[in-house]
């Protein structure tokens, strides 16, 4: 079993929300919005996909639009193959505004947990649990999330927008 190395990724990307984009910019691009995309792995890909799209994730390189007001969630530039949130067997936390609203995939926490702590004690625990149990190697963001990465940085951007929303 591969354990994923959390500490190790950078967790400071932010909401792909559309940039200018011109012919020559090397950053992926959603082929929807226009929005910055990060590289998603084809087995986060299936994992995530309901059961009879299965067949449809062609082999190929997908990326992960994270942007909130996007329908899409993952794209494969080459073969024109794109998925939107109706087509995941789980709901993607920057893709809802409904609670639940995940945050951690792999230890279930959502963002009604992180707003509660706040509410009642005025901060959070929940990512300092997050990094105890990633130190001790059980997390699977990889396979997991459906961004393919750790979840602390979106955790970490969660908990500043409701200590701040007080």
């Amino acid at each position: 079993m591969v354990v994923m190395n959390c500490s190790a990724i950078d967790t400071s990307l932010g909401n792909a929300n559309s940039e200018s984009v011109s012919n020559d910019d090397p950053i992926t691009r959603c082929t929807e919005c226009k929005g910055k995309a990060t590289p998603v792995s084809r087995k986060t890909v299936l994992l995530m996909l309901k059961s009879h799209l299965l067949e449809q994730a062609m082999p190929g390189s997908y990326s992960f639009c994270a942007a909130s007001d996007c329908d899409v969630v993952y794209f494969e530039k080459q073969g024109g193959h794109s998925f939107a949130t109706d087509d995941l067997r789980i709901r993607v936390g920057v893709k809802v505004k409904i609670d639940p609203i995940p945050v951690c995939y792999c230890f279930g926490f959502d963002e009604s947990h992180i707003r509660e702590e706040i509410s009642t004690l005025g901060e959070t625990t929940v990512p300092a649990k997050i990094s105890k149990l990633i130190r001790e190697g059980l997390c699977a963001c990889d396979t997991r999330n459906p961004a393919g990465v750790c979840c602390l940085g979106e955790i970490n951007r969660t908990v500043k927008r409701l200590s701040t929303n007080r």
